[in-house]
């Protein structure tokens, strides 16, 4: 069963994250924001929102593929060494994570790059929910907007499959999306000034070494373990 304290790392991940939401997704949001004001120019919050939740329900989704995977996986071979073995494929993710928010190493690129084959087949259903006019319109975008290729999402999914079934991983992956969710509500609402913000040395270099030391504790949680 996982702790809270592992929910409330996933969720400060998601929030640190933020510094790549704002190069990944900050354009996506501001388009979808600006193509969707009201005539009075206000920002349309319950479209807003149905963007966000669909994209956390299918991160939710994911995770409890991933956790589902993980657990089914343990069963195959010595439960303890099948755990501790992703909880290390866990902890290098996260420290590759970690180098990649600060911009000190970009091998995660190419994990995105890899997620971009399944992207390629689901971005054209997107299109045909343009114009947003609806929340539901807005929720299937989300839903489908979720499986963008991240080298953040990717790396807490590993995680997920550490996590010992399916509703732990679901849980993680929520805690996750909701970390994410403040950028992006507020790179709806005011994306230049806080994709500006974002792309700050110094807070890259934060936000990666957050990351990167809490991966280095998971690995040390196990090898002390």
């Amino acid at each position: 069963m996982l702790e809270h304290g592992t929910w409330l790392a996933a969720f400060l991940v998601g929030l640190f994250g933020g510094v790549h939401c704002a190069g990944m997704c900050g354009g996506i949001v501001t388009a979808l924001s600006l193509g969707t004001r009201t005539p009075a120019g206000t920002t349309p919050w319950p479209l807003l929102f149905s963007y966000n939740l669909g994209r956390i329900a299918s991160y939710t989704l994911a995770g409890a593929l991933a956790g589902g995977a993980g657990w089914f996986a343990a069963r195959l071979v010595d439960v303890h060494l099948a755990q501790q073995g992703l909880q290390v494929l866990a902890a290098l993710f996260m420290i590759a994570l970690g180098l990649y928010l600060a911009g000190w190493w970009a091998g995660l690129a190419k994990v995105e790059q890899a997620g971009g084959v399944l992207w390629r087949r689901i971005e054209p259903l997107g299109r045909r929910l343009m114009p947003v006019r609806t929340p539901a319109q807005a929720l299937a975008l989300g839903g489908l907007w979720g499986w963008l290729p991240c080298g953040l999402v990717y790396s807490v999914l590993i995680w997920s499959l550490s996590a010992g079934g399916v509703v732990q991983g679901a849980l993680l992956m929520l805690a996750f999306g909701l970390g994410t969710l403040p950028n992006l509500l507020l790179m709806g609402v005011m994306a230049a000034r806080l994709g500006a913000w974002l792309r700050q040395r110094w807070v890259r270099y934060l936000a990666g070494g957050f990351v990167a030391g809490f991966g280095l504790l998971m690995l040390w949680q196990v090898v002390a373990g």
